[in-house]
């Protein structure tokens, strides 16, 4: 009896497993993780597969959500490439994504300045904000930072928020040097 029921459930647990760490592992998304493509090459959510980035098949948001994730591996560099292909690159998301990618290659200035497009597109988008008070951090402008928290905190309506606590952290790290 005992041993059907390790031969059950240990595949259960296995797999359960695996789903757990394959989620932990991909963060804030709410996005299923994708797999990491090569250069040149976008996961597309249709087929579940790479393709080429300049495949006119590739949705903008599949692209979009791709040049994030490259961008959080460190391959800022091809997450600019691809959001250059976007048919309408002037969305909230984009210009997000693409202001983190150029904050991220020392381009600090230009990178505010996409951030800003992306609030003016969607004010009530939390982590633009986040990354714009990061930006303004790294500026030294703790009072332009702060702003930003206050509005991350108007818009989850609390202080417990990936967005605001990671900024709130951004900004005290900054006060300690």
């Amino acid at each position: 009896m005992n041993n059907r029921f390790a031969l059950f459930t240990s595949p259960l647990l296995i797999a359960l497993a695996l789903t757990s760490a394959h989620v932990m592992a991909h963060g804030d998304d709410d996005a299923p993780a994708k797999p990491n493509c090569p250069k040149g090459q976008v996961y597309d959510t249709r087929s579940q597969k790479c393709v080429r980035q300049t495949s006119s098949l590739v949705p903008d948001e599949d692209r979009t959500n791709y040049a994030y994730q490259l961008a959080k591996d460190g391959r800022y560099e091809e997450a600019l490439a691809l959001l250059d292909t976007l048919k309408n690159p002037n969305t909230a998301k984009a210009l997000n994504y693409r202001g983190y990618a150029t904050r991220k290659l020392g381009r600090t200035d230009e990178g505010i300045g996409y951030y800003l497009q992306s609030v003016q597109l969607d004010p009530h988008y939390a982590q633009v904000r986040e990354y714009l008070g990061e930006a303004y951090v790294i500026k030294g402008r703790l009072d332009l930072a702060q702003e930003q928290l206050q509005q991350i905190k108007s818009i989850c309506g609390n202080t417990r928020c990936e967005e605001y606590q990671d900024l709130a952290e951004a900004i005290n790290d900054s006060s300690k040097t």
